[in-house]
């Protein structure tokens, strides 16, 4: 059981973060796959960038059973409430030489009375360390995962994002009609809260005060994680991290090879029409300027990929049988 004591400052500074790093290292761990968003949509696909190309710390470090311990630098805290991407891989490049040192070692030992279990480092993060030193591992570490999210997951992270701000304006509208006591029980039934007190039903054993809580929604991951940091005399805040379920309404996810022919932003904009939408919503889930979004949707249809009608005072683009058939390939 994981027992998270939050007194009233802490849920007051309780809130919801999206972090780009977080969601790509879930798909680094196959086990933790969400089943809803499953092996074959778009984190297995990212998952295989890893057997294509020379990512050798990241391939090592992706773990092959549950519980496992990921070093806690590959995924930095966020600061905010959605750190850029280059913010974050910032972070990773210039950790620590004993931060790096300390979360290796907790690779190895685990937390046994925590029950963490640890393991053996993998052989290319150990020849890397004994070779090149710790801050060279964390340089080499960011320019992998640099590379793994411009191949694996950049293509889809419009409707990815767009799920994860749909999910963080529906626990809103709880907390703003129910409370935090209702919207922090709604996120599993896993999860109760009461008396100030988080309880979360897990094989490991944790006992903790938390001045304040992050919520981190997830398309990828399969279960409730709280991410505590498992390195003595390295805090930081606990961050409880949960799925989702893709909302209906929310954007689908454009295929690599779609975005490599169309662009990311046109390949997402495709992949979100398979319902109607305004210009007005579709530059509001992908996080674009009206203006831009006309343009691309202006590119589309020229090229018969997308069709316009208006509806009132509307117009309504949707995909042709031409550009769902592209989409399907």
């Amino acid at each position: 059981m994981i027992r998270l004591s939050v007194d009233s400052t802490g849920l007051a500074r309780t809130r919801f973060v999206v972090s780009p790093l977080h969601e790509a290292a879930n798909t680094l761990m196959p086990d933790g796959l969400n089943p809803r968003t499953g092996p074959d949509a778009w984190a297995g696909r990212a998952r295989r960038v890893l057997r294509r190309e020379n990512l050798e710390l990241l391939s090592a470090f992706a773990l092959d059973q549950a519980g496992g311990y990921l070093p806690d630098f590959l995924t930095p805290h966020p600061n905010g409430p959605a750190p850029s991407l280059a913010e974050q891989l910032e972070a990773v490049h210039t950790t620590r030489p004993d931060r790096v040192l300390a979360e290796l070692r907790a690779v190895q030992v685990g937390r046994p009375e925590a029950r963490l279990q640890g393991r053996a480092l993998p052989e290319a993060v150990r020849r890397v360390l004994d070779e090149q030193g710790p801050a060279q591992l964390a340089r080499q570490a960011a320019e992998e995962l640099g590379r793994y999210w411009e191949l694996a997951v950049s293509p889809y992270w419009a409707g990815v994002r767009a799920a994860l701000d749909a999910e963080i304006d529906r626990r809103g509208r709880v907390l703003a009609r129910h409370g935090a006591a209702a919207m922090l029980n709604s996120l599993t039934p896993d999860l109760r809260w009461a008396d100030g007190r988080i309880e979360l039903a897990s094989r490991f054993e944790v006992d903790l005060p938390a001045p304040e809580l992050l919520l981190m929604p997830s398309l990828v991951a399969r279960r409730v994680v709280v991410v505590l940091d498992p390195v003595d005399g390295l805090e930081r805040r606990p961050t409880l991290l949960y799925p989702i379920e893709r909302p209906a309404a929310a954007t689908e996810l454009a295929d690599p090879s779609l975005a490599r022919l169309l662009g990311p932003t046109r390949a997402a904009l495709l992949a979100a029409l398979a319902r109607p939408a305004t210009t007005t919503a579709l530059a509001a889930q992908h996080f674009l300027s009206e203006s831009t979004t006309s343009y691309h949707l202006g590119v589309l249809h020229r090229s018969g990929l997308v069709s316009r009608r208006r509806n009132g005072r509307e117009v309504l683009y949707q995909r042709t049988t031409r550009g769902t058939d592209l989409t399907a390939r």
